[in-house]
C-alpha cells in the first residue's frame, strides 16, 4: 500500500557532493517524522538526520554542518543534501518515512526505503 522510493546515489569524488531524495507514495493519510540512516560495510546502522512534522531537524555529530535534511510536504519527499563528502560517508543510506493512519488513534507505521549506496572515493 505504501511505496518508498530513493534515488540520487551514485559515486562521487571526495569533497563533492550528492543529493538523495525519498518519495513515499500510495495509501497514505499523512506523514510525520522523516529521516535517513545509513550502513556502511561492516559498521552498524546509524541515524544520520531526522526532520519532524514541523521542520525540527537533527544530525548525527559525524555529518553535522555537511548535510542538510529537507522536506517538501505536497511531493511527500524528503531530501539529503550531503555536501564535502568523505570516504567514510560511504555507505548504504536508508531513508525511513512515518505514515500516519486515517485514524489519529491508530499508531503509525515506519516504511523504509530500498537503499541506495553512496560511494564516495578518488
Amino acid at each position: 500500500q505504501v511505496h518508498v522510493v530513493e534515488s540520487g546515489g551514485g559515486l562521487v569524488q571526495p569533497g563533492g557532493s550528492l543529493r538523495l531524495s525519498c518519495a513515499a507514495s500510495g495509501s497514505i493519510f499523512s506523514i510525520y517524522d522523516m529521516g535517513w540512516h545509513r550502513q556502511a560495510p561492516g559498521k552498524q546502522r546509524e541515524l544520520v538526520a531526522t526532520i519532524t512534522s514541523g521542520g525540527t531537524t537533527t544530525y548525527a555529530d559525524s555529518v553535522k554542518g555537511r548535510f542538510t535534511i529537507s522536506r517538501d510536504n505536497a511531493k511527500r519527499t524528503v531530501y539529503l543534501q550531503m555536501n564535502s563528502l568523505r570516504p567514510d560517508d560511504t555507505a548504504v543510506y536508508y531513508c525511513v518515512i512515518k505514515v500516519g493512519r486515517k485514524s489519529l488513534l491508530q499508531p503509525p507505521d515506519d516504511y523504509w526505503g530500498q537503499g541506495t549506496q553512496v560511494t564516495v572515493s578518488s
